[in-house]
């Protein structure tokens, strides 16, 4: 039997250190790298020589999705299992679009992410089915790349002014993308419109 070579990255250590252990239990699966940061896992994947990424979202240095990326482009034969805490439809969205082969909410079973783990590798994909029908309920995310961006970097509070020099835009197309965005999301103002679109998964 060949051993599957799993790298795990998850900022929690408890979390990681139990689920390295839980799989570690599969007969034919291997946890050869740990990570606690997104920004680290291809540096990971290609010291290691990785089959399967298992990658949670939330990450200091990059999230999941945008490590699953990173992923795909630099090493394409890697499968990429992307697990979260948040049911969100939108992060299977983009989860999906960066290239994961799989998306599972972290509760999950150790046999099921096991199991995601042997198929994604078989070729299949594996999509939480809940998640999949919050998903397809949801619609598409409304923002533009650059609505998402201006709100992210209106979420800590910055003003108008502190937005466009940060982002190198003028004040007016801050308001503007400001205001479209909140009338997108039928939000009340731009505090409202950050929360409503972190709870889809569309930041």
């Amino acid at each position: 039997m060949s051993m599957i070579r799993l790298l795990l990255a998850e900022d929690q250590s408890m979390v990681r250190e139990a689920l390295a252990a839980l799989l570690g239990l599969e007969p034919d699966i291997e946890v050869v790298a740990q990570v606690a940061r997104g920004d680290e896992v291809l540096a990971a994947a290609r010291e290691h020589g990785i089959d399967v990424a298992l990658l949670d979202i939330e990450m200091p240095g990059m999230t999941g999705i945008e490590a699953t990326a990173r992923l795909r482009e630099a090493l394409p034969d890697v499968k990429v299992v992307v697990v979260t805490t948040f049911g969100r439809p939108g992060y299977l969205r983009r989860a999906m679009e960066s290239g994961a082969d799989a998306f599972l909410v972290k509760d999950a079973p150790a046999s099921q992410l096991a199991e995601a783990v042997r198929k994604v590798l078989a070729g299949e994909r594996v999509i939480d089915p809940g998640l999949a029908a919050a998903a397809l309920a949801d619609g598409a995310n409304p923002l533009t790349d650059r609505e998402r961006e201006v709100l992210r970097t209106a979420a800590d509070g910055s003003t108008n002014a502190e937005i466009a020099a940060s982002l190198h835009l003028s004040q007016g197309t801050v308001r503007n993308y400001l205001s479209t965005a909140i009338q997108k999301l039928a939000a009340r103002n731009r505090a409202e419109a950050v929360r409503m679109a972190r709870e889809k998964g569309w930041l």
